[in-house]
């Protein structure tokens, strides 16, 4: 079934010498329980997609349709909230929170109590594949695959079914890479996610149910 569309959308935006065309007349579908990769190369207009799917901006012309209705109509800070979550090559740890707290975080400011949040945050935690002994872990005690597979947990903690990806393997090895690879597809094949992935990587990409290419601003789709 599908969950988000993307409707024949254009957007640019200025430098201080010119006007960037970062998008021309994209048009493409996403479904659940499918994972997908965005690919292309750098200044392609992958990011600026991610970017209107995850809510930080809108078209300048077309639209982005989220189960049929427009996110020109949503409370925007509801939709990154409740609806779409992003995974960053960066991680983007809270490094003064333990593992368990990071994840946990969204779903204490969702309103969920502390103690349920907790238990909650040590199954996701535990989904990603993470030792018990991780949640009392801060992020610089982590290596970079466990704090990517924190950041997933934390992704999945909200409680959106859009999981977006930029380049989430892009600061790892390869044996991480495929672990994070494969919990990605676990996402959307056994949870039912809608799974993005922005990456450079060709390794990454052929794990995608679908991928898009990118190039100069207009998207194709390649399988």
């Amino acid at each position: 079934m599908e969950r988000v569309k993307v409707d024949a959308v254009s957007y640019s935006y200025r430098t201080k010498y010119q006007t960037i065309q970062a998008l021309t007349d994209v048009s493409c579908s996403f479904e659940e329980s499918k994972m997908y990769a965005v690919v292309g190369e750098s200044g392609s207009g992958k990011s600026t997609l991610l970017s209107l799917l995850a809510g930080l901006d809108l078209p300048a012309s077309g639209d982005i349709l989220v189960e049929g209705e427009s996110i020109r109509g949503m409370n925007r800070d509801h939709y990154r909230r409740d609806v779409v979550s992003v995974v960053y090559q960066a991680f983007h740890l809270f490094p003064l929170l333990t593992a368990l707290e990071n994840v946990s975080y969204p779903m204490e400011l969702k309103g969920m109590a502390k103690k349920e949040a907790r238990v909650r945050a040590k199954e996701l935690i535990a989904q990603v594949g993470l030792a018990d002994k991780i949640c009392k872990q801060f992020p610089k005690m982590m290596s970079g695959g466990e704090q990517q597979r924190v950041a997933i947990a934390r992704a999945l903690a909200s409680g959106g079914k859009i999981l977006l990806a930029d380049e989430p393997t892009g600061n790892l090895d390869s044996e991480n890479e495929r672990n994070i690879v494969e919990i990605l597809k676990s996402a959307a094949h056994d949870r039912g996610y809608t799974v993005i992935v922005i990456t450079h990587n060709p390794e990454v990409a052929k794990e995608a149910d679908c991928i898009y290419r990118m190039r100069d601003g207009h998207l194709a789709r390649e399988a």
